[in-house]
């Protein structure tokens, strides 16, 4: 049975898919961004890794292989191991396998499993159909050349005129007499239009000060009038603090007997860990857990304390 089908469907509604016997996909976001290099702008998505400690079996791909396959949850967990014989098989020959949709996992110089994300698939649904995209950059420099290509080469044609007129005999140069009468004109309309903005643009001044004055006078009043209805005895004002939502959870062990759990639960308050006690499972056990945390880094960091004593441990990502 090819199981990364069910994995990749599972990526799509959970942060954490583990693979009983051999590790955990997990996601995380990853605002949208723009490559400066290469003038690429990138869509939201989730970003996949992977966590080779992650290994102990929380029953969610078991469940949802059972439930597409309408088998039983034995027969699910007996498909996933032995996938996990046939991966481990091929990494031991080849030394690195694909999983399609989802990346490549390969063994290094040190043996130990190197996982490279797929990037033909984004596993955000809210960025359902946003694709990346190239946008050209905006050449300014050479559009400022051409326009000073273009401006000599008007003003090489209009002086060759020039040249040409001053070799005329003196009643030719007579009937461009206009041409000064038109530059003083111009130069008329030039000062009379800037006195005009002035003028305008002062009398635009005024008015903007008056409308603020009137309204600074209007919040004045309206103070004035709000502290004279102010009663002397203020009612109570009542703040809800909405708590910090915990969904990274360091699991201790979960055991049949709900005495065992009460016991593990209390030497860990002992031994300093903010430890809890959640509802018992769909399979009736009774799960201890060392703390709970916002961020997948802090649990990471937690666990990684924790392994030093507990190697078993492993993350439950929840929200509860």
């Amino acid at each position: 049975m090819k199981i990364e089908h069910y994995i990749s469907q599972l990526l799509y509604r959970h942060q954490c898919v583990t693979v009983p016997g051999f590790g955990a996909f997990l996601t995380e976001f990853r605002s949208a961004h723009l490559h400066e290099n290469t003038n690429s702008f990138y869509p939201p998505k989730k970003v996949i890794s992977f966590n080779a400690h992650l290994k102990n079996n929380d029953g969610l791909l078991a469940n949802h292989i059972a439930g597409i396959e309408k088998t039983t949850y034995e027969n699910a967990v007996a498909s996933i191991e032995s996938e996990v014989v046939i991966w481990n098989s091929i990494l031991q020959v080849n030394e690195k396998f694909t999983l399609k949709n989802i990346g490549e996992l390969s063994l290094n110089s040190e043996k130990n499993l190197v996982f490279t994300p797929s990037e033909n698939i984004n596993y955000l649904k809210e960025s359902f159909g946003l694709n990346s995209f190239v946008s050209p950059a905006i050449k300014r420099e050479q559009y400022k050349q051409e326009a000073e290509t273009f401006y000599k080469e008007e003003v090489v044609e209009v002086a060759a005129p020039e040249k040409e007129v001053i070799a005329l005999e003196p009643e030719t140069r007579k009937s461009r007499g206009y041409l000064k009468y038109a530059a003083i004109l111009v130069a008329a309309l030039s000062v009379t239009g800037s006195i005009g903005f002035k003028l305008y643009q002062n009398h635009i001044d005024e008015q903007t000060l008056l409308v603020e004055t009137a309204v600074q006078k209007e919040v004045q009043n309206k103070i004035q009038e709000a502290t004279f209805m102010i009663d002397n005895t203020l009612p109570a004002v009542t703040l809800t603090v909405k708590s910090e939502k915990l969904s990274y959870h360091i699991v201790a062990g979960a055991f049949r007997n709900e005495e065992n759990a009460q016991n593990i639960y209390n030497d860990l308050l002992k031994s300093g860990f903010k430890a809890r006690r959640i509802a018992p499972n769909n399979h009736g056990l009774f799960p201890v857990l060392y703390g709970s945390y916002a961020t997948n880094a802090e649990a990471q960091e937690a666990m990684k304390k924790i392994h030093e004593t507990n190697p078993d441990a492993w993350l439950l990502v929840k929200t509860l």
